[in-house]
């Protein structure tokens, strides 16, 4: 009994830790429209722009502080997991350009919807790609899901693209990410993700500077830094985010998930006075009950699996008693 207890007070910890990170990270994507909406008068290419070019400059300041370049080079010199980042890039870059673009012109209720939608369009291309085969439950909530999309079509008048581009460039990302595995973590992933597209955004801060619309260098030192602060709130999430799924299980990782969407639908509706019609509280319940329907079956697998593990250990600790004695 004693040992027990010393083990489970050695693991609650990191767990706490790991429940601390994943609250941070989520959190801070939550307020991202706050962060978002101080950079006007900053256009969403630019922002994104900005974003890629001070995201690199984070991520090298860290791998030269972790002292990384290995790892980095093993990447870079990789053409299988290079050209897999490179796609992870291009499809965060749409995401980012999406985001930014519902936030600053009015959509973060959408917006928030495709973050909501998001664990099911994973499902889904579980099923599409990978082939996997889905429980009764997840199918019930790809279902509502898809009615619920069907509800805000009529609801808003026209397909909500802007929720479905970033549910889908999401779920394709998280795709990439997962066919990837462990080999590549974050910090690494990250910095092969933002040097392939510093080109484009160097490219297009060029161009806007042209056409005299950069608001970078033109808005004062409180303007530049803000742009410049990009790269640290970007980076810090994802580093909260890996610490937290190395430390805590994928359950309540996945229950955390919806912290992101929950506080931009409450932002959105409160302090900007986004409005809600009858129809969309509609879309939006059903989708909500689609997430519980996915929640409450991943939480029953979840509890499954810890029986099958618990009752396999319970037979081995039987059959290392029973060696002994069948050896005498």
């Amino acid at each position: 009994m004693k040992a027990d207890a010393s083990a489970v007070t050695r693991a609650a910890p990191p767990a706490t830790a790991g429940l601390l990170y994943g609250i941070g990270a989520y959190g801070l994507w939550g307020l991202l429209p706050l962060y978002f909406l101080t950079l006007a008068p900053a256009g969403p290419v630019e922002i994104v722009a900005d974003r890629v070019v001070f995201s690199l400059v984070v991520c090298v300041v860290l791998i030269a502080a972790t002292r990384a370049w290995h790892a980095l080079r093993d990447v870079l010199r990789d053409r299988r997991a290079f050209s897999a980042l490179a796609l992870a890039g291009a499809l965060i870059a749409v995401n980012w350009l999406t985001y930014t673009f519902a936030v600053l012109s009015g959509h973060t209720i959408e917006a928030a919807l495709g973050y909501f939608i998001n664990p099911l369009v994973s499902v889904l291309l579980g099923v599409l790609v990978l082939k996997e085969r889905l429980r009764p439950l997840q199918w019930a909530a790809v279902g509502t899901g898809a009615i619920a999309v069907v509800v805000l079509t009529v609801a808003y008048g026209q397909v909500p693209w802007i929720a479905l581009a970033l549910a889908f460039s999401f779920g394709f990302y998280g795709l990439v990410k997962n066919r990837m595995g462990a080999k590549v973590d974050a910090v690494t992933s990250l910095t092969v993700e933002t040097i392939v597209l510093t080109p484009v955004a160097l490219g297009v801060m060029v161009w806007l500077g042209v056409a005299s619309t950069l608001t970078l260098t033109g808005h004062g030192a409180g303007h530049f830094w803000l742009l410049a602060a990009s790269g640290i709130i970007t980076a810090v999430p994802l580093l909260f985010f890996g610490a937290a799924a190395r430390r805590l299980p994928m359950t309540t990782i996945g229950l955390l998930q919806y912290m992101a969407p929950l506080l931009q639908f409450v932002f959105a509706v409160t302090v900007l006075g986004e409005q809600m019609a009858p129809e969309r509280w509609a879309g939006f319940g059903m989708v909500w009950l689609a997430l519980a329907v996915l929640t409450a079956d991943m939480l029953l697998v979840a509890r499954r699996r810890r029986s099958r593990l618990r009752a396999a250990g319970l037979e081995a600790g039987t059959a290392e008693a029973a060696e002994p004695h069948s050896r005498r």
